[in-house]
């Protein structure tokens, strides 16, 4: 049995549910089970390698690269949005003010702790960061995921990670938010397979996406209702979440140069050097 970890989000349930659907099967058989944790366990039950696959944010993978190959699959990008820094309206941020983040190894975190370098930061599971702002627990807190589009009236954006990621990065190239990440123990004939399946997975919900938001409603699998969770899939699990192209590689690597530069982590990382062996399976097959 392979343990596939993903978030309770939206994006990563309709991406996954092909398989707990039976829509999607293994070529060798592989039978699947699946776990929905919050991002910040989920990049710290990597950390601790506690799942074969794992949803993880891009900017936790240098952490985990020694134990965990990258999945070309079940990606998320921002491009022109992302998660959001917000405050009650009319509030203003000081330097120092106090701000709620859904996790430490998070994209939107190392990149929110770049551009606010004296903040004091709390760190929350992210369905806890809207209340923390709204009861005056912090003085602005960073959403993500469904949140972005749900959040109360008496809130407003200060800021977007998008914005962020653009004065850092450049604005040609997708904010790099989540990833998917394999155990590296798995032997590769197999690990080659579930990157297969998930990758067929992924297509499948695609192409099925008003009959498989339906399903996903109706089970109550879901936080929001259908308007929301169509423009949530438009954003986050669409037909760039399928599989890794050229420009999502060289963001990745330019979200890892930028962290290593900024002392978060030890060494720098090339994406490809960290993916499975494609050829692996011709050879094999030769």
């Amino acid at each position: 049995m392979i343990s596939v970890a993903h978030s309770p989000d939206a994006d990563d349930i309709f991406m996954y549910y092909a398989i707990a659907f039976g829509w999607v099967g293994s070529p060798l058989g592989l039978k699947f089970c699946n776990t929905a944790l919050d991002i910040q366990t989920l990049n710290e039950a990597a950390l601790q390698g506690s799942y074969d696959v794992s949803a993880i944010s891009f900017a936790a993978y240098p952490l985990i690269a020694q134990d965990y190959a990258l999945l070309r699959t079940g990606v998320s990008f921002g491009s022109g949005y992302g998660p959001k820094l917000i405050k009650l309206k009319g509030k203003s941020l000081k330097s120092h003010c106090k701000v709620a983040l859904s996790g430490a190894h998070t994209t939107n975190a190392l990149l929110f702790r770049i551009a606010y370098p004296h903040a004091k930061i709390v760190y929350k599971n992210f369905l806890d960061i809207e209340s923390a702002v709204l009861n005056g627990e912090v003085d602005a807190g960073v959403l993500i995921h469904e949140s972005i589009l749900t959040f109360s009236d008496q809130l407003e954006v200060e800021r977007e990670i998008w914005d962020i990621w653009c004065e850092l990065a450049g604005d040609d190239l997708p904010l790099p938010l989540g990833g998917m990440a394999l155990r590296r123990s798995i032997p590769l004939h197999r690990a080659i397979d579930i990157e297969s399946t998930l990758t067929k997975a992924v297509q499948i919900a695609t192409q099925n996406k008003p009959l498989l938001s339906q399903m996903l409603l109706s089970r109550g699998l879901i936080r929001v209702n259908a308007k929301e969770l169509d423009t949530y899939l438009n954003l986050y699990a669409n037909a760039e979440s399928i599989s890794l192209s050229p420009t999502q590689i060289r963001a990745i690597d330019t979200l890892f140069a930028l962290l290593y530069k900024r002392g978060f982590y030890p060494k720098a990382l090339s994406c490809e050097e960290f993916l499975l062996p494609r050829e692996y399976t011709s050879l094999r097959n030769s």
